[in-house]
């Protein structure tokens, strides 16, 4: 038997799934919540695991988390390593899978002139046509923190301009301010953004056509855009699986194209983020309203096209098949910088991966996923108690996988090829991958 640490101090939800997931292997080990002692597995938050330990104790213990991974959960890092892996593999599914993205490092908004004459100037040209519209994301936050929606300079311009006013205000004057002010960052403490370029065709139905808890089907459906939350493991050095229940995690408003307002003196207006933004953190007050699963869109109407048509099996299947490939490559990309990520054998981590789907009709493939970010920790818990029994299976499969093999050597790994499905998990990559000293 092996003993297991287990500790996640902000997350009861999640601490929950470990010890059910544990209490389910054979044998189960004994869980602790202190990490003194002889431990086997550390099965817990980040910032809780002796990394220095994993490092030591390659064969005899076991880690839930990669001690490094920025290349993929740090919102410019990721920019990176697949800017750079696309230019020298440019039939990669990446390079019609991501966002044109810019990065931009600033504290104080009178250093965005500089930047977009010099670094930024392709991004400048971009904004002097307005034809695109643009996604401004702080690098470090999170649940849709910092995130707003521009086309032009003075757009950008004044979002920074906010975000040093809600520095200088005190907390009374934040709290009491409106859903700007909510999701306010500190620029002189986020220096990193990215910028990328908004997709203005997703694809778009109405979650009301999937009635939960007795709700009524609408008579007239309405288009709300939405984004796929899919769930990652990584295991070892390295393998990749995608969890087969995916969520769709849809906006407040239905959709509308944005458009730019001004007011009476001529200075550029926030757009209203409730049809465009689709992150649950924002949505708390909606409940379980806003998430499905995404099997549960299968014959609801596609509203985005010209012609109304059905969802179907095939389409998901479609869009499944596209995501397998742009999360092996993304890792891909995520081994080229080894500095930023390093897989160790004896490890495994849980990602959240949110992806958009484009409608593009007459298109081949018609839909088209765009991965937008990687977050790890994910945050489980909005899932919402309609849908935790899917968690369960998550974490379940977890156990089985990525942590029975490692404390049972007698156990003998079958043939599992990529693209194949076990315990819920779908293959993506079977790599070897040299650890790091």
């Amino acid at each position: 038997m092996f003993s297991a640490f287990v500790s996640w101090p902000t997350a009861p939800v999640t601490k929950s799934l470990v010890i059910k997931a544990l209490e389910a292997l054979k044998p189960s080990p004994a869980v602790v919540t202190s990490p003194e002692g002889d431990l086997n597995l550390l099965w817990s938050t980040y910032d809780d695991i002796d990394h220095e330990l994993v490092h030591s104790q390659r064969e005899t213990v076991l880690s839930s988390s990669y001690t490094f991974r920025k290349a993929l959960i740090r919102k410019h890092f990721l920019s990176r390593s697949l800017h750079a892996y696309v230019t020298k593999h440019p039939d990669s599914e990446l390079t019609n899978a991501s966002p044109k993205t810019f990065e931009i490092e600033l504290s104080f908004v009178d250093e965005l002139e500089e930047l977009l004459l010099d670094e930024l100037w392709e991004l400048g040209k971009e904004l002097e046509d307005g034809e695109k519209w643009w996604i401004l994301k702080p690098g470090m936050a999170d649940r849709g923190n910092g995130i707003r929606m521009f086309n032009s300079k003075a757009a950008l311009e004044k979002i920074f301009e906010e975000f040093e006013e809600s520095d200088s205000d005190d907390d009374s004057e934040h709290e009491s301010g409106g859903e700007e002010n909510k999701t306010a960052v500190v620029t002189s403490q986020l220096r990193h953004f990215v910028i990328q370029e908004y997709l203005n065709n997703p694809l778009l139905m109405d979650p009301a056509e999937v009635s939960i808890n007795g709700s009524r089907r609408p008579d007239e459906p309405q288009g709300f855009k939405f984004h796929l939350r899919a769930y990652c493991v990584a295991q070892g050095a390295l393998k990749v699986f995608l969890f087969d229940k995916v969520l769709a995690l849809f906006s407040a408003a239905p959709y509308v194209q944005p458009s730019a307002e001004e007011d009476e003196d001529g200075d550029p207006l926030p757009v209203d983020l409730g049809p465009h933004l689709t992150n649950t953190s924002l949505q708390a007050e909606r409940g379980e309203e806003g998430v499905r699963l995404f099997s549960e869109l299968i014959s609801c109407q596609i509203l985005s096209g010209p012609e109304r048509s059905q969802f179907s099996t095939e389409d998901m299947k479609a869009i499944l098949d596209q995501m397998v490939v742009v999360l092996a490559e993304t890792f891909k990309a995520a081994l080229e910088n080894p500095i930023h990520f390093q897989p160790l054998p004896n490890a495994f981590e849980l990602f959240g991966i949110d992806f958009l789907v484009a409608d593009t009709p007459g298109a081949q493939p018609r839909f088209q996923v765009a991965l937008l970010e990687i977050n790890a920790e994910p945050a489980i818990e909005l899932t919402g108690p309609r849908l935790s029994w899917i968690l369960q299976d998550l974490f379940t499969a977890i156990g089985e996988v990525c942590v029975q093999p490692f404390f049972n050597s007698k156990l003998e790994e079958l043939e599992w090829t990529v693209g194949e499905m076990r315990h819920g998990l779908i293959k993506c990559l079977d790599q070897q991958v040299r650890a790091p000293p």
